[in-house]
């Protein structure tokens, strides 16, 4: 009878520990800062000392710097995937120390946006929804000791503020003020179909190949007819200047066309995509992204 108590007291604990292993709470920190020096390690060192329970994570440290677009693209693309109660540090902040407000964004998921409001939420705000924004009070949700630091923010408001909030140590209401304006979104072309014509964005590269990635989603693409084997009449845009034009063969795979050959898929995301079989279509044609440049599809 002693060893059948023992066991079940044992089977009590594992639970009770696998239990507590589940609600620890995720930290996803994304900046523009690069791994060179000890920015990011400080970020982790500021959420570890709030909690030695969480789960640190890293989405990005590469955005180009400065570029609050591709912070946007970054965590539309990945946000999605983490699950509700993840709390996302997004750093890319040319503002920092002016008058653009801190905020933490609650959305529709259940994820949370710590970041300034600069037009980082602007591609979640579609994709996932915002339930509440609230501004962070510097006067309570600041490191300690912290208060002469000006142009570090990331580290001793967003790091320290994302970190409590994940771990439990204050409410989403805690925050600050609710915000009843409008955030900051930034202007761009959404995938739109109209008179037998696709128009989108080229919001990001595949850096690593090259390829050119566009927010047209598979269903707007469809609607122009176009399957396997066919091809798509492709125009590049950069302020009103043509950069591109051409008609490419649609595919599955780059293998579907030469070596060298230029080729439109479905990429990972379900969006339509260009590439060159084993090359680089942004390299040989000097294109771009952002919210600046303009795709236009046709049968």
């Amino acid at each position: 009878m002693k060893g059948v108590v023992v066991l079940i007291f044992s089977y009590c604990l594992l639970i009770a520990c696998d239990v507590k292993k589940k609600e620890r709470g995720i930290v996803v920190l994304q900046t523009d800062f690069g791994v060179k020096d000890g920015a990011v390690a400080a970020m982790r060192g500021v959420g570890y000392g709030v909690s030695a329970d969480l789960v640190i994570a890293d989405l990005t440290h590469e955005i180009p710097v400065y570029n609050i677009w591709e912070a946007a693209y970054r965590l539309s693309q990945s946000a999605s995937y983490w699950p509700s109660g993840t709390v996302f540090v997004s750093i890319v902040d040319p503002g920092v120390g002016s008058t653009r407000r801190s905020i933490v964004a609650r959305m529709s998921s259940g994820h949370f946006i710590v970041t300034p409001d600069n037009g980082t939420l602007t591609l979640l705000a579609e994709s996932m929804g915002i339930d509440e924004v609230r501004e962070i009070d510097e006067t309570k949700n600041r490191l300690k000791n912290s208060e002469k630091s000006y142009t570090f923010h990331g580290r001793d408001v967003y790091a320290y503020t994302g970190a409590r909030l994940a771990a439990g140590v204050m409410t989403f209401e805690e925050v600050g003020a609710k915000i009843t304006d409008d955030i900051v979104k930034l202007p761009y072309q959404k995938a739109v179909f109209d008179r037998n014509q696709v128009r989108g964005n080229i919001p990001v590269l595949d850096v690593q190949y090259g390829n050119i990635w566009t927010n047209v989603d598979t269903k707007t693409f469809e609607k122009l007819g176009i399957k396997r084997g066919d091809e798509v009449s492709v125009k590049i845009v950069r302020d009103n200047k043509t950069v591109y034009e051409g008609r490419v063969p649609f595919a599955n795979t780059f293998a579907e066309v030469p070596q060298g050959k230029v080729v439109g898929y479905i990429n990972s995301l379900l969006n339509f995509s260009i590439a060159i079989n084993e090359g680089s279509f942004a390299e040989r044609y000097k294109i771009g992204s952002g919210p600046d440049w303009t795709i236009i599809l046709e049968k």
